[in-house]
């Protein structure tokens, strides 16, 4: 039997590793929903309660895994409302592949039931690919290069698939001719470092500090081992911002927790007092809690040269990951024989640790927030997984629950929208079944959105090895 283009789209998907794909039928995709049927379990699917939702979760499953999460929804509304949910996955920079549905191509352009100008809805947050599959043969490259693009980028891309082309006859292959694309799936991260001259400079920055600050983000959340090494040679704090928060367990003497808004006591002094400023993976945005202009020497890495020098005026800028280049500037740096700016640093953590266990032990009616977390933290099971919703849960979330080493967490970064927190924890268990979830979410949220999603809970949880899933309302009657 031949495949459909419905059809071919699943395998591809499968030939790039796809495991699952999050997302709500409708009449827009049923060719493809028909292939999903097809596969006999090969390629997952979860339903959630809302479009929006399963954007969610697939920003997640990329922000757990590292892998390119991948949505459906359906033409018109459906595709409306995967909006909110890939704006939160590309402005925290995560591979996302949306797969949309469209009204008939015989229909397109007649003002047709649920007809929308999808490459225009499109264009802003998936502006690196979008495309519209106008013939059976379009669908292998179209995928191939959202797939590539989306992981190469880190970035939201998007294939439109009008109903009727999900149920033609896929070719083969193209034939080899003029105007014909003969793509492969398949992507392999590259390593990214910067030159030998750039690694010095930098080093020469770093050598000069007395009082070197780190703040990390998300960019280095795979790179614990080499931050800790950079740290410990250079006598430095380390501060990490909302989306760096797993990155490093709060354990460690010398890390002086969240900065900014949501930010310690430490994290503040600590940039106010440096001379030198190393940024590694983060794009946090607000300047005002860096050091002032002029005060502090700077070094920033970033795997996107667009990021670097925007938070602060740097010296030295490297293009590069992490991780590598953390490693390739270890050699170049000479241990601080000083230490007097790294013990007053952890004596400040201790410090800040021992207030806000104070601050939690303070009565409250009818229940203080802190205290909840105080004593959260002292039940946490191994490897847990978080996911916390905007507003002031993401406080709690940011100062008072303590990471150990193999937990993970997130949460709306730069978008910081509400509503994430209960599909962020069902993509989270769905891409580790034996670990414990835990959503954090506030009322305002759980009303918004979150109690759908534990329909989607009460459909799946028997799946999972570990049926473990935590939802912890903060109710503060504010909405």
């Amino acid at each position: 039997m031949a495949l459909t283009v419905g059809d071919y789209l699943v395998q591809r998907l499968l030939q790039w590793g796809t495991k699952r794909l999050f997302g709500y039928p409708g009449d827009g995709i049923n060719g493809i929903m028909a292939a999903v049927e097809r596969a006999q379990g090969e390629l997952q699917f979860v339903q959630a309660r809302h479009e929006e939702m399963a954007a969610f979760m697939a920003c997640a499953h990329a922000k757990f895994t590292g892998e390119a999460g991948v949505c459906i929804a359906t033409s018109g509304p459906g595709a409306i409302h995967l909006l909110n949910g890939l704006y939160d996955a590309a402005m925290d920079h995560q591979p996302v592949v949306a797969i949309v549905g469209q009204a008939a191509t015989l229909a397109m352009g007649g003002a047709y039931q649920q007809e929308v100008d999808l490459q225009s809805l499109f264009k802003d947050v998936a502006h690196n690919y979008v495309t519209t599959v106008v013939a059976p043969g379009a669908i292998r490259h179209s995928i191939d290069r959202a797939m590539r693009i989306a992981l190469d980028e880190r970035c939201v891309t998007c294939v439109i698939v009008p109903k009727d082309i999900q149920e033609e006859e896929a070719p083969e292959q193209e034939p080899h001719k003029h105007n014909t694309i003969h793509s492969s799936a398949g992507y392999s991260s590259p390593r990214i470092v910067p030159r030998d001259v750039d690694l010095r400079r930098a080093a020469e920055v770093l050598n000069a500090g007395e009082k070197v600050a780190m703040l990390i983000g998300a960019g280095a959340m795979r790179a614990a081992d080499e931050v800790v090494h950079v740290a410990d040679v250079l006598g430095a704090g380390v501060a990490k911002a909302l989306l760096g928060k797993a990155a490093l367990p709060d354990e460690l003497p010398f890390v002086t927790g969240p900065i900014g808004l949501l930010g310690s006591k430490p994290s503040y002094e600590m940039m106010v007092g440096c001379d030198t400023l190393l940024m590694v993976g983060s794009s946090f945005p607000y300047s005002e809690f860096l050091p002032k202009e002029g005060q502090a020497r700077g070094v920033q890495i970033d795997i996107k040269g667009r990021m670097l020098g925007i938070r602060y005026p740097m010296e030295v800028n490297l293009v590069g990951d992490s991780a590598e280049t953390l490693r390739a500037l270890l050699p170049n740096l000479k241990r601080k024989q000083g230490r007097s700016w790294r013990q007053k640093i952890e004596q400040e953590v201790r410090d800040w640790r021992k207030l806000i266990a104070e601050r939690a032990a303070v009565d409250a009616k009818p229940l203080n927030p802190a205290y909840v977390f105080q004593e959260l933290n002292k039940r946490l099971p191994e490897r847990a997984i978080f996911s916390a919703d905007s507003g002031s849960t993401a406080t709690w979330y940011a100062r008072h629950l303590d990471f150990r080493k193999g937990m993970m967490g997130s949460l709306s970064g730069n978008l910081a929208t509400m509503g994430p927190a209960l599909p962020y924890a069902v993509a989270a268990k769905f891409a580790y079944p034996d670990r414990p979830v835990f959503a954090l979410a506030g009322d305002g949220a759980i009303q918004m959105n979150g109690m759908n999603e534990l329909i989607t809970v009460s459909k799946y949880w028997k799946q999972w090895k570990d049926p473990r899933f935590y939802v912890l309302i903060l109710n503060n009657q504010d909405l």
